[in-house]
């Protein structure tokens, strides 16, 4: 029992260790389990030991790195301080926190931050800025001075002739020194647009360089063209003939140059070609958001030398032929074509080399020879032309001038359409621009000379007239008609004269000669000229030919009648010919530039049109015309209709019958109708279809007015028998008018009504003469009556009870 002398008192336990013996130990039979109940809490123990161990070395590991850590930490921070420190000397602060006032020290801070930082930022990039300014404007005098020294050279050897071959190598290193210049005053013009002096310096000095660069490359190549034997000797013994073979076409220099010499030759081209390339990308970023358009094409200066000389040799011949100008068309033309190979197949390649973009040496060659035949058109042919067309209309007889003039346009008209074909036919897209067009046009010799084109204009005009008037003469074109449509689409027939077609056909003519101007406003000034005139000279003719048919015999005549109608369906024909050419893009063309030409000038000039069409001053004029003289036949026709019914409308005392035979038409009323019927017919035969329904329309119109005022607004007294006898005349009438439409009664809306009222019972006539009018109006169906003239009419009719 000593062992029990060791047992805690109860109440020295704690309520958990209480807790867990009362749940081990609740009977007797408990206590047996007591060893091992210690032996598995031993265990417990012990494991509880080792993990505290392991825990134990876990936070020694982390204090340690964490320490670590820290010593980091801080060395950064004294780094940031040494630093922080550095700078306030460098800004001159030398300040420092005083007993302890943390307020003032963080106040100072704020200030280096907000005003002190961004003033050293802006220091360091204006020292930058001059550190970038020096380097580029080294580099620009260092690529400059290679330039010069290379223009140096090239002065020494024209004063002791060197090697052409050191001459081109050091042309070629000027040249790659000054593509490599323009590269960075691109790139400055852009990045640093501030720069300008700079830019404007180093532009001086390359402007220098170049003024001696290109005439040394120029003189040059005409050297290396002498040598090469250019240009080959012109015959005149086979180049008359347009149609001759390319086998007998002049020796070609370019083909057969060979060695050395051939080497040095497109070393040449291609240095011309280098310097052009760099003068137009020069000249696009100096005009860079101005007038670009001289920058942009420039005619291709080596192909301009290989021109020039053989422009000098023709010369010769030219002189000769100024009474012979097919000719100089002709010697041009076949040089043009004998030589336009040689541009593909040996030029081309160079061009493509030096980086030339839209240059093509076929159409810069052709276009060098047009504009040389141009220029000595416009100096020495065209003026002796002038002076001849001057003393003929001095002396006012005309002569040969002008068959040598339009003979001359025939000759340039046909040479454009050769020359163009020989840049069509190698593939090489015609620009359609109109500077580009002019380039290859020897009628752009008008261009430049606007008078020269009225001249011409009037020439054109003066023979044509003189045509068209002979034919507009003769009263078999007046009475036969157009056969075949002329316009773009196939025509209803119009009944026109065939005189109408034929004027038509000259003035498709007339203006088929000045399509192939390369200019849009020349060919709106030509037609303006030429073309309206001939439609102004032909409706003048109508109006001659319908004002006599008039005062000969009022156009109470059929024959009179007709040769108006025929007059109209002229001017109708004329107007839908017209309107289908304005559809077209020739003519839209004109349209769309005269309209931009008076958005951007405030004086219109001779611009007349409103830029819809360059004939539409013409098309109303003619219009005008058909829409007078319709209205005059229908006041004619109904003018005599009037006239046979005074008698049937004075006759009040007919509508007065108690009773008759229905069907039958007053006999008064019967010459009236024959009278309308026959003119009708007679206008239907003659007069075109869309004038014929505005006529027979115009007419029941007219009838209709006529008859509700002479009949129903006649205050006559209308019985059952005048009733019946009214409205088999108007069945008469309207069967007239029902060949041409389903219902003619619609068509005389006055007369139908006033009959409808008429013909009402009477208790209908009553309620129609109460209250409410125009509501009894509409519920009838009474549209075309007021309610004053329905109470009238209404008023007037007398029932018998």
């Amino acid at each position: 029992m000593e062992g029990a002398l060791y047992l805690p008192q109860s109440s020295d336990l704690s309520p958990s260790l209480l807790l867990f013996l009362g749940e081990k130990f609740q009977r007797k039979e408990d206590l047996s389990k007591a060893p091992g109940l210690v032996s598995e809490l031993q265990n417990q123990c012990s494991d509880l030991d080792e993990s505290l161990i392991d825990l134990n070395q876990k936070l020694l590991t982390s204090i340690i790195s964490y320490a670590s850590h820290s010593e980091r930490v801080g060395g950064i921070l004294n780094e940031i301080k040494a630093k922080l420190s550095d700078l306030r000397s460098s800004t001159s602060v030398s300040e420092t926190f005083l007993d302890g006032k943390e307020g003032q020290g963080l106040g100072r801070s704020e200030q280096i931050l907000a005003e002190e930082l961004p003033a050293l930022a802006k220091e360091v990039a204006r020292v930058e800025t001059v550190r970038a300014y020096a380097e580029t404007a080294l580099k620009l005098d260092t690529l400059i001075g290679d330039v010069e020294d290379a223009v140096s050279s090239s002065m020494t050897r024209l004063r002791k002739p060197s090697p052409t071959a050191n001459s081109g190598k050091m042309r070629l290193l000027a040249i790659k020194s000054l593509k490599n210049t323009e590269d960075i005053l691109a790139s400055v013009t852009k990045s640093r647009p501030q720069w300008t002096r700079l830019v404007s310096a180093v532009d001086h000095r390359v402007d220098r360089a170049l003024a001696i660069l290109r005439p040394q490359a120029i003189a040059d190549h005409r050297a290396l063209l002498t040598s090469l034997g250019w240009p080959p000797p012109l015959s005149s013994s086979n180049f008359v003939n347009s149609t001759i073979e390319k086998s007998s076409g002049l020796m070609n220099p370019l083909f057969t140059m060979q060695g050395d010499l051939k080497n040095q030759y497109c070393e040449n081209f291609l240095a011309l070609c280098n310097l052009q390339e760099l003068q137009t990308r020069r000249k696009s970023r100096q005009l860079e958001g101005h007038y670009r358009k001289v920058a942009m094409h420039q005619p291709l200066w080596a192909i301009e030398e290989l021109v020039n000389p053989i422009v000098v040799a023709s010369q010769h011949h030219f002189t000769k032929w100024i009474e012979k100008p097919e000719f100089i068309f002709a010697l041009i033309y076949k040089i043009t074509r004998d030589f336009v190979d040689s541009m593909d197949e040996i030029l081309q390649p160079l061009v493509d080399k030096a980086r030339l973009a839209g240059y093509s040496c076929r159409e810069e060659w052709v276009s060098a020879m047009v504009t040389s035949l141009s220029t000595y058109l416009a100096k020495e042919i065209f003026p002796i032309y002038v002076s001849r067309l001057e003393e003929d209309s001095v002396s006012g007889v005309p002569s040969q001038a002008r068959i040598s003039w339009l003979n001359l346009v025939d000759i340039m008209i046909s040479f454009d359409k050769r020359i163009q074909s020989l840049i069509a036919n190698s593939g090489v897209l015609i620009s359609v621009k109109e500077d580009d067009l002019q380039r290859i046009s020897s009628l752009s010799v008008f261009c430049d000379r606007p008078d020269w084109l009225e001249l011409w204009a009037k020439i054109e005009l003066s023979d044509t007239l003189d045509k068209v008037k002979a034919e507009m003469e003769d009263e078999k074109g007046w009475k036969m008609k157009v056969q075949g449509a002329i316009g773009f689409s196939e025509l209803e027939d119009y009944k026109a004269p065939a005189i109408s077609g034929g004027v038509i056909r000259r003035l498709s003519t007339l203006i088929d000669r000045c399509r192939p101007l390369p200019s849009i406003l020349l060919r709106a000034r030509y037609i303006r000229l030429a073309g309206t005139a001939i439609v102004q000279e032909f409706l003048d003719c109508l109006l001659r030919r319908c004002q006599e048919a008039e005062g000969l015999t009022a156009l109470a005549d059929d024959d009179a009648l007709v040769k108006v109608a025929n007059s109209i369906n002229g001017a109708r024909y004329c107007e839908s010919i017209l309107k289908e050419w304005c559809e077209d893009l020739f003519f839209l063309e004109m349209g769309f530039n005269e309209t931009s030409q008076l958005e951007t000038r405030s004086d219109e000039n001779n611009i007349e049109a409103s830029g819809s069409c360059i004939f539409e001053e013409e098309i109303g004029k003619l219009k005008d015309f058909h829409t007078e003289w319709v209205e005059k036949i229908s006041t004619v026709v109904l003018r005599g209709f009037d006239a046979r019914c005074r008698e049937y409308m004075k006759n009040k005392k007919q509508w007065q019958e108690r009773g008759g035979e229905g069907g039958t038409v007053s006999k008064a009323f019967v010459s009236a109708l024959d009278h309308l019927q026959g003119k009708i017919l007679k206008l239907k035969e003659g007069l075109n279809e869309i004038d014929f329904i505005g006529v027979w329309r115009s007419l029941a119109g007219g009838v209709d007015l006529l008859l509700f005022n002479g009949v129903l607004m006649s205050n006559a007294k209308f019985y059952d028998g005048g009733i019946e006898i009214f409205g088999g005349d108007l069945e008469v009438l309207f069967g007239v008018f029902g060949a041409w439409c389903l219902r003619p009664e619609c068509f005389f809306p006055r007369v139908s009504e006033g009959l409808k009222l008429l013909k009402m019972e009477e208790q209908q006539v009553k309620e129609g003469l109460g209250r409410g009018k125009e509501r009894w109006l509409r519920k009838n169906r009474l549209s075309h009556l007021s309610a004053a003239e329905a109470e009238k009419i209404m008023k007037n009719r007398v029932f018998l009870s």
